[in-house]
């Protein structure tokens, strides 16, 4: 191997800390598939993948009990745990320990729920528990071209019509309409909060959990970014009541919700959490 193609290898390999894989169903098998073949050709590499199932027989436990090349499965855990609680603990401590937690990334399920929004609402209850945090519905329904709300508030939202495949990495291309992919959630969020401005609601945000792709079908999203999100709850409602747009998102999916805090009680106190 040349010095030119050993640069051009050690630049595009991602190095993670813990990668958590969101259920060990249908989806994360794939999704624990897909990383050790991308580990193995050294487009990859982590301390563990933690694959958090509330089930400790899920499919993931059994493809690796069944595995005949234990290597291949090396770093792999099964966390046998209800998500919420999972991630309660697990970014308390990312909290407490940002820079252990800093190459940390989670790979999310398409059938999940909206995780990241409730870790951080259940924070800013802690924080402040004399006020009403709630999730409310949107307002106006956003512009794209497939939408359902669902009665919880959250509103999932589409830029696809047609089924996607699991494996699709939203290229620049889209391989089903054949043309450019001339869209983005996140582009379609932070459009939406202006538009909403416009309108004269004082919606904040948007926080955007913004899964990418990063290798072999793999799409993700920092673990940093959901503790960014936390201190950007803390900071806009600190002293006043706020309405903030949060949404888990690829470019052509997602869910998008209203995190509400209520307006300060002048004898709470802030707990700091």
């Amino acid at each position: 191997m040349s010095g030119i193609d050993a640069g051009r290898r050690e630049r595009t390999l991602l190095q993670f800390g813990s990668i958590i894989v969101v259920g060990g169903g249908c989806y994360g098998s794939y999704y624990v598939r897909q990383l050790t073949r991308a580990r193995r050709a050294k487009a990859v590499t982590w301390s563990r993948v933690l694959v958090v199932d509330r089930d400790a027989s899920c499919r993931v436990a059994a493809e690796c009990a069944a595995a005949r090349d234990v290597a291949e499965w090396q770093g792999v855990q099964v966390v046998a745990q209800e998500w919420e609680a999972f991630f309660r603990d697990y970014f308390a401590h990312a909290a407490a320990n940002p820079e252990q937690s800093r190459l940390d990334a989670i790979v999310p399920s398409p059938l999940m729920p909206h995780l990241m929004l409730e870790w951080v609402k259940d924070r800013a209850r802690t924080r402040w528990p004399a006020r009403e945090i709630e999730s409310r519905p949107l307002a106006r329904a956003p512009k794209v071209p497939w939408q359902r709300a669902a009665p919880n508030g959250s509103h999932f939202v589409s830029f696809a019509e047609w089924m996607c495949p699991i494996n699709c990495i939203e290229p620049a291309r889209c391989p089903h309409t054949k043309g450019p992919r001339t869209w983005s959630l996140p582009d379609s969020a932070r459009e939406y909060v202006e538009e909403e401005r416009l309108h004269g609601r004082a919606l904040a945000g948007p926080v955007i959990f913004h899964c990418t792709h990063r290798a072999y079908g793999v799409g993700m999203f920092d673990t940093w970014r959901v503790l960014e999100a936390d201190d950007f709850v803390r900071t806009v409602a600190e002293r006043h009541a706020v309405e903030i747009l949060v949404g888990t998102m690829s470019h052509c999916h997602g869910v998008f919700e209203v995190l509400a805090v209520g307006g300060a009680d002048p004898g709470s106190v802030d707990r700091g959490a």
